[in-house]
């Protein structure tokens, strides 16, 4: 027998500084993701990431770089411990680039966010395929840095 689960589309941003620092936000302020949320009726996939990052984090000046890709996973159980299989989700990631350096979130269920340096964003991450997507594309999310800030 198999098990039926909804599905859900969701987009986020991995949205780096002026320093190479990516914005990570805390979800209930038990677990650790890439700003990303639930696309809304007559949204596309890059207007639900930069509405998102902007209410995780604060962030509203967002300079597109790349689209990263969309991977799925289960939802994380409000533990932020074990998935939830009641729905999959598919997360299309966005790489972005700010001038912005203050976090000030307003969505109340990500009470907090936080710059990090690459190497310590997948450590933190709670998931274990948004750490998986990130490792994979951390190589050409540290090229895209490189390049902007050498070009500023």
């Amino acid at each position: 027998m198999t098990q039926q689960h909804k599905e859900s589309f969701s987009a986020g941003g991995v949205v780096f500084n002026k320093n190479g620092d990516i914005c990570v936000v805390s979800q209930r302020g038990v677990m650790w993701s890439l700003p990303k949320g639930h696309l809304e009726v007559g949204e596309d996939a890059l207007t639900t990431a930069k509405r998102e990052t902007a209410e995780e984090s604060g962030i509203t000046q967002l300079k597109l770089i790349s689209k990263l890709g969309t991977y799925s996973r289960y939802r994380l159980g409000k533990n932020g411990k074990s998935d939830d299989k009641k729905t999959l989700k598919y997360i299309t990631l966005f790489l972005f680039t700010t001038e912005q350096m203050e976090l000030a979130p307003t969505d109340p269920d990500n009470p907090s966010a936080r710059w990090v340096p690459i190497d310590d964003v997948a450590p933190l991450l709670t998931h274990p395929k948004d750490k998986e997507f990130f490792l994979e594309h951390k190589n050409e999310i540290w090229a895209m840095i490189s390049k902007e800030r050498t070009e500023k």
